[in-house]
């Protein structure tokens, strides 16, 4: 089967920066090559027209139309155009799309098109509390309504984004997925240190990062050897408008707590790993995900974690069994759990053995990839 994904983004250095559904896309599409599939990657939003191959993927850059008014419908068109070519020389069977500003509204490519959820816009706004603009939550819905069939990586998403859009549709769930071989944990490499709790993933306010300093000011109380690690991009945020979210982080800190706090900034994709390996515990007081790939990176890791409690995270974690699953404004309870584990490495080693055994179970990419293939199948028969 020839599979295609259209998407904004891709972690490769030719495409520019990636976050959650580029990184679901690459694993995804390396499960489907490992069964003997093709897989074709459609970026749109780019600043050429390219194409070119690499780890037998074949990927086509697209620039976006500009004109007033018309940008984003002329952009759909020249997507659909692309699709149809690819489809008439046999490169593509099926199309799959994220749910993201609904950028299939007003695509029909003459194949089946499916959307897999990783968080609307619409989904996002509703889960932070503030209003979602009007023409994206349109796009979204009308993309929803015209796809062939679709996907949501957590029935938790899923159940959302039926109430939220007022649909009637069926969602198959099938997870995000990682290389359990690439994330996995190498005692050779850790450091001789039981205190340092690291966070990775966008500094912004609807991932816990505005709670996380008053989080760690309580566990620095209990553990003054204690230190935070924050990796990724800076975000500014949407309520306040202040352009720096790790800005706005640094005055809730206290004048001793922040002595032990370190930002990394944004990391290669590849170096993540070996961030996680070293850390003791991993945090994730968030307030809006679908479902996150970090926290199922960091658990392949044999990691310790103490995550937000909210919608999808028991469709991750299996609350003081691999994880602890904690409300991110329960700063005092957040904070002890991860004292306890920063004090107690047969806990620790206990809920790294059985963290890593569900992401092989339940998310590594061979698992995945088969039931993505399964369901396109599914879809193609119907067509």
């Amino acid at each position: 089967m020839k599979i295609a994904f259209l998407t904004p983004e891709f972690p490769h250095p030719n495409i520019g920066t990636s976050g959650g559904i580029g990184t679901s896309i690459m694993n995804l599409s390396k499960g489907l090559i490992q069964l003997g599939h093709q897989v074709v990657v459609l970026v749109y939003g780019q600043n050429e027209d390219a194409s070119f191959q690499e780890n037998e993927i074949t990927f086509h850059k697209i620039k976006n139309v500009k004109l007033k008014g018309l940008s984003r419908f002329l952009t759909q068109k020249k997507i659909e155009k692309l699709i149809n070519s690819l489809l008439i020389k046999k490169k593509i069977d099926i199309v799959e799309a994220p749910d993201w500003t609904g950028i299939t509204s007003n695509i029909q490519p003459k194949c089946p098109v499916v959307i897999r959820l990783n968080g609307s816009d619409t989904y996002f706004c509703h889960l932070d509390n503030r209003p979602v603009k009007f023409l994206n939550k349109f796009h979204e819905k009308r993309a929803l309504q015209k796809a062939n069939a679709l996907l949501s990586v957590s029935q938790y998403t899923a159940d959302s984004t039926q109430k939220i859009f007022s649909l009637k549709r069926d969602f198959e769930i099938i997870p995000n997925s990682i290389d359990v071989e690439k994330f996995n944990s190498d005692d050779s490499l850790i450091k001789n240190s039981n205190n340092t709790i690291l966070y990775f993933g966008t500094l912004i306010r609807k991932k816990g990062l505005l709670e996380l300093p008053l989080i760690f000011n309580e566990v620095f109380k209990s553990n003054n050897e204690a230190k935070l690690i924050l990796i990724g991009k800076d975000a500014s945020d949407i309520i306040s408008g202040n352009t720096s979210t790790w800005q706005m982080m640094q005055q809730l800190f206290t004048k001793e707590s922040i002595q032990n706090v370190s930002y990394l900034g944004s990391v290669p994709y590849h170096e993540i790993n070996r961030h996680i390996n070293e850390a003791t515990v991993c945090v994730f007081p968030t307030f809006a995900e679908a479902l996150p790939v970090s926290w199922i990176e960091a658990l392949a890791m044999k990691k310790a974690i103490v995550a937000s409690n909210i919608g999808w995270a028991t469709e991750v974690i299996d609350d003081e069994k691999n994880g602890y699953l904690v409300h991110p404004k329960d700063h005092m309870v957040f904070a002890q759990k991860i004292v306890e584990l920063l004090s107690n490495p047969i806990l620790r080693e206990q809920f790294g053995m059985e963290a890593r055994k569900k992401v092989i179970e339940k998310f590594s990419i061979e698992v995945i990839a088969k039931k993505s293939l399964a369901f396109y199948e599914s879809i193609l028969i119907k067509k």
